[in-house]
Order: structure tokens, then C-alpha cells, then sequence
């Protein structure tokens, strides 16, 4: 089994930075992709970025290109979530995801099904 672990959440003010970590551990993953989601109270779980293993490649929401950027680091198995200029409308509970060996089924990262493991959150609160 895989573990995930986020960490880097907190209370920051608009127009501050957090960023977020994501560990995972328990067996080697190999042509992962990671995801990030985050779910703010009274709404559904949405979709905020994802990073693949295998060549970096990075997706975002509408809502954060320009402000989030993925990065990775393979040989510890960990993504992360630099989040810049952030919003009020950015406090959520965000979750990390991953999907292992995502070449069987191709990318669907915005899908949350697609995703084999997840975290268990961490929160962000972002202060007006």
C-alpha cells in the first residue's frame, strides 16, 4: 500500500504564499501522477493541479494558473504545491492523490476516480 502525507498548510494572509508537500511512502510508485484537490466548505472537492513522474509535465486549474506551480522530486517520491498570491477563495482542505502507473489508462487527472491513493488533508486558510 501507498501512504500519502501533505503537509505545508496554514493560516496566511491574501497575497501571501504557502507551500504544500506531499510524501509518499510504503512501495516505490513508478510513472506516477500526483494531484492535488482541495475542498472548501459547503462545496464539492475540485480540481487544483497535477504533476506527472515521468517528464514533469503539470496541469492547473483556471482558477490558480498564474499563482500555483507543481514541482516534484522523483527519488523521495514528494510533490509540491507552491501557492503565491493567494485568495481568500483559496481556503480549502487540500489533498494530495496519486495515480500509479498512469500509462495503463492515460492522464485523467481532473478525475478524481483515476486516482489509486489519497492524503488526508491539510488546511489552508487564507485571511482577508
Amino acid at each position: 500500500q501507498v501512504q500519502l502525507v501533505e503537509s505545508g498548510g496554514g493560516l496566511v494572509q491574501a497575497g501571501g504564499s504557502l507551500r504544500l508537500s506531499c510524501a509518499a511512502s510504503g512501495r516505490t510508485l513508478s510513472n506516477y501522477a500526483m494531484g492535488w484537490f482541495r475542498q472548501a466548505p459547503g462545496k464539492e472537492r475540485e480540481f487544483v493541479s497535477a504533476i506527472t513522474s515521468t517528464s514533469s509535465t503539470t496541469f492547473y486549474a483556471d482558477s490558480v494558473k498564474g499563482r500555483f506551480t507543481a514541482s516534484n522530486d522523483n527519488a523521495k517520491q514528494t510533490v509540491y504545491l507552491q501557492m503565491n498570491s493567494l485568495k481568500s477563495e483559496d481556503t480549502a482542505v487540500y489533498y494530495c492523490a496519486a495515480k500509479d502507473q498512469f500509462w495503463r489508462t492515460g492522464l485523467k487527472v481532473t478525475t478524481e476516480p483515476w486516482y489509486d491513493y489519497w492524503g488526508q488533508g491539510t488546511q489552508v486558510t487564507v485571511s482577508s
